[in-house]
Formats: structure tokens, C-alpha cells, sequence
């Protein structure tokens, strides 16, 4: 069954633009609630279901945290408030306190116009698709208030901070520490601002370099984290530091930067992670990537005996074929990488971590872990189009996709996506040679212009 609002990753949008305004974010946090209240984990406790609210540091965030708040306790449902906390940390909060559902306001990596509204189950993971409809079949329903006696109530939880803190750094290995490391950290401005540079001074490092810790609502992701690399790269040659951390607004995902500038991106801090874990004996089964991985990661894996499978691009389809194939390692190039043993969903902080205990035990630099992975050069083009344009319908487009994989052939890939929280039609094209690629990424993004 099509859903209305739930993309890929919940339900986002342009601020003060349907579905992202105030009015139906209250409604979505009833309809939420709604379902949790009908649900009959509660009836043999007799007590009522209760939800954590998390959110980034966009000014929005304050309006959408309200209105949620309003929706959640006119159905019944009590709240914890977390405040500014990445979405991971909401994801393990919900299994620490033993609660219900969780609920992160965040437009993840886009710039503060844009918001979202995020669910976890009360495991910590993506909801499922079932509890999606059923949320979406209340919201065609009128709000209900709940009599004064049944209504929910609201507690500021103080601490969350200090829990994921501990939390992070329970994930890296005593007795090693990050001594002698010199780090610089981007939070981007966003939901790690307070997080992530504590993490690292507590686990050792000599001297942690934090920017992108100022917040005013409005400067997140701008110019900084994950998502522009470029700021961290300037920074760790200024340091003069070992590596540097970026990661994106709310904090689930993770680049990186060696002493000399240079940008690992997910398809090699990935590489790294597995290939650990096979020098030390304890990688379960093998690696999950996307469609857009990058062929080289998986050609490496092949000639390391490492199983390899690509899910569909989307951090829930990757943990979905990682529990069906009860594997551990899977992730995605823009940063999103889950180590099923340490958290429940990806996490930039735990990932960084796990990067930082492959280097330290191997005694190796970024560099010298992936110096055989040379990956093969990608070019991503997204083209706007209107919500009706199918392109897999579209004869012409076809027909070029057919002459463009008859040129590459067994030397690259080429693939086609909408995606699944804009209107966008994504072009991929991957393989040895640069000219090619970007010749038939610019031909095929053009077809598609023409529908705009």
C-alpha cells in the first residue's frame, strides 16, 4: 500500500509548506499517539504509553516540538523532552529508559527551511510499515481530545546528554584511548554541537578542535559538516591535526579527513570497519552497501572473500537485509553506516569510533588502511521534475540508458532513482573512465530536464 506522507526517512519538508506546518504536525503527534494508545502493549500494564521527542538545534524546531507535545497528550500519551540530541541518541534513549516510541524533529543534512519529523520504535529502529499506515489512517480522522483525567503529560529529561555520552563511549574498546591523537570535530552546528567533541576528549585524545558548536537555528549544515567537507579539511591543515570528524545536523552521518586533507566518505570508512573486523576474526557474515556504492568497495570485498549485498538507497533498507541476513556491517557513501553490534540504527559518532579503533589497533592512518581501494569516480546529478513524471515510463530516456550501458558495458553501471524525500530524479553514472561518466551523467540529466 502507497503511503501519503512517510517517505524513506519519515516525513519532511519545506517549513510552513504541507505536510511541514504546525497544524498537521500536531495532528501527526495525535495520530501518533493514537495508534501507541490502541496498540495493547499497555493494557496488561495498565499504565499509559510513553514517547521521547528529540530534535536538531533549526530554529523550527521549538514550534514542531510543541505541536507534537500538544498531539501526543490530548491522546493520552506521556512525554519525555530530550532537547537538542541526535537522532541516534533518541534511538538508544527509547531502549534505556524502556519506552515506547521515539520521535526526532530533523531535516537530517538539508539547510534550516527544511524539517522533518522522524519515528523509532520502541527497539530502537525505523517504524515499521504497518505502524506508518496505521498513523496515516488516523490522520484522516478528527482529533479526539482525551478527557483532562486521561490526558498525557510532559517531563524534561535533564540528563539525556550525559547518558549517550556514556553510552558513545562504551562502544570503544578498553583499555584502548585515542592518546596522542590530535582531532578535529565538525557538528555542523547541529544536534552533536554538545556531544561529540566530549566523547573524544573523554576517551583520551591530547586536543579535540570543535567547530560548527555554534547553533543560532539557523546556520546548520551551512558550509560545514558531512555535507561540505571543505571547512574540516581547512581545519585539520590549520591544526596540524591527525584526522578530522564531520558529521552532519542531527548526527548520523560520519566523513572523514586524514593529516592531509583528504575526504574518506562512507564506501571506505565502511571498508575499513569490515576489513578490521576480518584481520581480527569477528566479522559476522558480510557487508551490506546500497545501489550506490561504489563498484570498487564491492570488487575489494570479492577479492577478500567478504560478502557483499547492495539494498535499496536508504539507511531502513539496509538494516532490514542486515537483520534478515542476521549480518552486523552495512552502510551507505553519504555517510550512513550501522554496526548492528554497538547501536540499532546508524550512528556518525559510533561509526567514528569504530574508525578510530581499526586505525589504533592496526597502528595504521586512514591512507595506509584503504591505499588498495582506488574508487572508481561517480557523478550523481539531481534533477527536479514534477510529482507526475515517471521516468522508468519515459521511451527516450530508455533508449539512452541502453546506448550509455552498451558503452560502458563490464566498466560501469548506470543507475536511476526518485527519491524518496523530494522530488528529485537522481542520476548516478560509475566507472573507469571520468569523461565518459560525466558525458552520459550530463546526457541523461538533460533528457530529463526537458519534463521539468
Amino acid at each position: 500500500m502507497t503511503k501519503k506522507y512517510f517517505g524513506t526517512d519519515g516525513i519532511r519538508g519545506r517549513v510552513g509548506k504541507g505536510p511541514i506546518t504546525p497544524q498537521f504536525v500536531m495532528h501527526l503527534g495525535y495520530a501518533a499517539g493514537k495508534a501507541l494508545a490502541d496498540a495493547d502493549w499497555h493494557l496488561m500494564e495498565g499504565k499509559r504509553p510513553t514517547v521521547v521527542i528529540g530534535k536538531d538545534t533549526r530554529v523550527s524546531g521549538y514550534m514542531f516540538e510543541s505541536a507534537l507535545e500538544a498531539g501526543l497528550c490530548a491522546a493520552g500519551v506521556d512525554v519525555f523532552l530530550s532537547g537538542p540530541m541526535p537522532t541516534p541518541a533518541i534511538a538508544y534513549l527509547i531502549r534505556a529508559l524502556r519506552l515506547q516510541a521515539g520521535i526526532v524533529i530533523s531535516a537530517s543534512h538539508n539547510m534550516f527551511e527544511d524539517n522533518g519529523v522522524k519515528f523509532f520504535s520502541a527497539a530502537g529502529t525505523k517504524l515499521p510499515d504497518d505502524m506508518e499506515h496505521k498513523i496515516e489512517a488516523e490522520l484522516d480522522k478528527p482529533i479526539e481530545t482525551k478527557p483532562s483525567a486521561q490526558l498525557g503529560k510532559v517531563r524534561r529529561l535533564r540528563d539525556a546528554d550525559a547518558r549517550y555520552i556514556e553510552f558513545c563511549k562504551s562502544t570503544f574498546p578498553y583499555p584502548l584511548d585515542l592518546h596522542g591523537l590530535r582531532i578535529v570535530v565538525d557538528s555542523a552546528h547541529g544536534a552533536t554541537y554538545h556531544i561529540a567533541r566530549h566523547v573524544m576528549h573523554e576517551l583520551g585524545a591530547d586536543e579535540v578542535i570543535a567547530i560548527g558548536v555554534d547553533p543560532d537555528g539557523l546556520n546548520i549544515n551551512h558550509e560545514c559538516g558531512a555535507t561540505h567537507c571543505a571547512t574540516l579539511q581547512h581545519a585539520v591543515k590549520e591544526h596540524g591535526a591527525d584526522l578530522g570528524i564531520a558529521l552532519d545536523g542531527d548526527g548520523d552521518r560520519l566523513m572523514m579527513v586524514d593529516e592531509t586533507g583528504k575526504v574518506y566518505d562512507g564506501d571506505q570508512l565502511i571498508y575499513i570497519i569490515a576489513k578490521h573486523r576480518q584481520m581480527r576474526k569477528v566479522l559476522t557474515g558480510g557487508v551490506v552497501g546500497t545501489l550506490m556504492t561504489n563498484l570498487a568497495i564491492e570488487n575489494h570485498f570479492k577479492e577478500h572473500k567478504i560478502p557483499f549485498l547492495r539494498a535499496n538507497v536508504g539507511d531502513r533498507y539496509v538494516l532490514e537485509l542486515l537483520q534478515e541476513k542476521n549480518w552486523q556491517i552495512g552502510g551507505e557513501g553519504s555517510g550512513h553506516i550501522i554496526c548492528r553490534d554497538k547501536h540499532t540504527t546508524g550512528d556518525g559518532i559510533i561509526s567514528a569510533l569504530q574508525v578510530l579503533y581499526a586505525l589504533r589497533d592496526s597502528q595504521k592512518t586512514l591512507a595506509e588502511f584503504t591505499q588498495e581501494v582506488v574508487l572508481y569516480p561517480q557523478r550523481l546529478i539531481n534533477v527536479k521534475v514534477p510529482p507526475s513524471y515517471q521516468w522508468n515510463a519515459d521511451s527516450e530516456l530508455k533508449e539512452l540508458i541502453k546506448e550509455a550501458e552498451s558503452e560502458l558495458k563490464n566498466s560501469g553501471r548506470i543507475l536511476i532513482r526518485s527519491s524518496g524525500t523530494e522530488p528529485l530524479i537522481r542520476v548516478m553514472v560509475e566507472g573507469e573512465s571520468e569523461d565518459r561518466i560525466n558525458f552520459w551523467a550530463e546526457h541523461i540529466a538533460e533528457t530529463i530536464k526537458k519534463h521539468q
